[in-house]
């Protein structure tokens, strides 16, 4: 709960940050998560903790067939792994880059994965895999490159695609690189929730929150609220 408000308060966020966890095969399913009455799209229930809710989202109420197939519900269907699916929507001018897309994105393997647990970070019972943030790029500033860089400095690469925002690219990636990631957003996730233009997303592996949210706190005493004042 400390964590969600350091990071709100420092940040100006709207939203809360969500704390997902990703329940494997044969792991316990957790008490006091919603399963949603219809199938929701991965994207769709980030944007809908970020308000609040506790969800469980198992395989059957997975509504993206291309979120379910890189989270490791099922298998990537053929006209998604082919390309077809993302060349027929207009966003690649050639199936091959649809296709190229598919393979190089981060996923798991699949039938591997049981639901997903999406909830507020102040109320999660379970202990988060990533906390998946939104905001205003200068809100998402302060996290990538400015918190993660505050203790070693260096640069940062952020890596995204044009599909898969939420699923592949703030919540896998840092899953499985153990890296603070970016997205600008995404087709699906910009059509079907309510994410406003103005805002991306960010996704911090949960072995680097501590870290993240010492961060922000120190910096929310000095470097964030000044450059605010403007000069």
């Amino acid at each position: 709960m400390e964590d969600s408000r350091t990071l709100m308060e420092s940040l100006g966020l709207k939203y809360e940050p969500v704390a997902i966890s990703l329940i494997r095969k044969g792991e316990a399913i957790p008490e006091g998560y919603a399963r949603p009455d219809k199938p929701l799209r991965h994207c769709q229930a980030i944007m809908r903790a970020r308000r609040g809710e506790m969800l469980l989202v198992q395989a059957d109420r997975q509504a993206c067939p291309v979120g379910a197939s890189s989270l490791g519900f099922v298998q990537a269907p053929e006209k998604v792994a082919s390309g077809e699916f993302h060349h027929n929507m207009g966003i690649y001018a050639e199936q091959a880059a649809a296709r190229a897309t598919i393979e190089q994105r981060p996923s798991l393997e699949a039938g591997s994965m049981e639901a997903t647990a999406l909830a507020p970070l102040s109320k999660a019972t379970l202990k988060p895999d990533v906390v998946v943030m939104t905001g205003t790029p200068e809100q998402m500033f302060w996290i990538l490159p400015a918190a993660t860089t505050f203790s070693n400095g260096g640069r940062v690469t952020a890596d995204m695609a044009a599909v898969q925002a939420a699923c592949a690219d703030a919540t896998l990636k840092p899953y499985l690189t153990g890296h603070v990631n970016i997205s600008l957003g995404c087709f699906g996730c910009r059509k079907t929730t309510d994410i406003a233009p103005e805002e991306m997303l960010v996704g911090i592996p949960v072995d680097r929150m501590r870290e993240i949210v010492a961060a922000v706190r120190e910096m929310g005493e000095g470097p964030i609220p000044k450059s605010r004042e403007k000069a």
